[in-house]
């Protein structure tokens, strides 16, 4: 035998139990116009009574929204757990959606077939808007966002998108600060561990180091890899030293990366700082984890996420924001 299954209780059923119309019910659930204070007391206790559950599908039916906003991280998954740097600018995003009562859907997009299936998703009404986060430089998700004009914003600044605001820093001028700090501690021989030169943050922070360096620049000493990851780094360093083993100067493009360079330095028996100094970006938790302690670029994670929620939310509210560019200090620790 089998149990009959529950009946849903309706806003017909609170209304009959508190005995008022079904429009004052609605009134009273919506926010929207005048409800007695006698009233109200006796729809929320009529609610409680019946097991109401508010069925939010049909009513982001009749108001055309869904409030949720989209959080796609254009990462591999592995990355996307590993990397502190998402999950800072993912808390701040969720804290600023979740205080405007809207609900966070994070997408990851891994492949092109992640990348055809969170367009598609995106183009169907899902979400009210979105953060895009590590967009490259042609990346689908970002055309289907322009595409159906959905309220977003960068984290980071792609080429090319001017239609979508972004919240950003100044990858080239923080790079070229550091490069320049660890050139002055007396280093000769400095190389880069540059990662996702697909994008404005990889890309720039190149330039940045370019700049700093003038005409000691070396081609030679860039190595590269698509991602900002520790294992990206072990591998990086490893082949830096078989160009140079002289170098005695490393920036990494990130915090990820200068950790897995620490390990490969070690393991090929150099010591941090007295035989390579080096530098990452981020002032990530992998900044505290390395021996020694990393120097670093502080990126304001956290606050980028924030900003860019409020980004996308002025759109929602029918505003055009303008984009922002948030301050970054070099953190000075012992690797160098």
């Amino acid at each position: 035998m089998t149990s009959p299954g529950r009946v849903r209780a309706t806003v017909h059923d609170v209304a009959a139990h508190a005995g008022v119309s079904r429009g004052t019910v609605s009134r009273a659930l919506n926010g929207t116009g005048y409800v007695s204070a006698e009233a109200r007391a006796r729809i929320e206790a009529a609610i409680a009574e019946v097991g109401y559950v508010r069925n939010n599908a049909a009513r982001n039916l009749v108001m055309r929204k869904t409030w949720a906003i989209g959080f796609v991280v254009h990462e591999p998954h592995q990355l996307f757990l590993e990397d502190p740097n998402i999950g800072g600018i993912l808390l701040g995003t969720n804290a600023v959606v979740a205080e405007a009562d809207h609900q966070l859907v994070v997408l990851v997009v891994d492949s092109d077939d992640d990348a055809a299936r969170v367009s598609s998703y995106l183009r169907g009404g899902f979400v009210d808007g979105a953060v895009l986060v590590s967009a490259r430089s042609h990346d689908q998700v970002a055309d289907a966002v322009e595409e159906i004009r959905l309220p977003a914003a960068f984290v980071g600044h792609p080429e090319g998108r001017p239609a979508i605001p972004y919240v950003g820093i100044d990858n080239r001028a923080a790079a070229r600060t550091l490069t320049t700090r660890l050139r002055d501690t007396g280093r000769r021989r400095i190389g880069m561990l540059a990662s996702a030169l697909d994008r404005d943050s990889g890309a720039d922070r190149l330039a940045g180091f370019r700049d700093a360096l003038g005409p000691r620049f070396d081609e030679h000493l860039v190595v590269a890899d698509p991602l900002y990851s520790y294992h990206a780094g072990v591998s990086t360093m490893t082949e830096l030293l078989r160009r140079a083993p002289d170098v005695d100067g490393v920036f990494a493009a990130s915090d990820a990366v200068a950790a897995g360079a620490i390990e490969a330095l070690r393991s090929a028996g150099r010591t941090v700082p007295d035989d390579v100094g080096v530098v990452g970006f981020d002032d990530s938790a992998w900044a505290l984890r390395c021996n020694p302690p990393l120097s670093t670029v502080h990126q304001p994670a956290a606050e980028m996420g924030r900003a860019a929620a409020r980004l996308v939310l002025e759109q929602l509210e029918g505003r055009t924001p303008e984009s922002v560019t948030l301050p970054t200090d070099v953190v000075w620790r012992d690797s160098a």
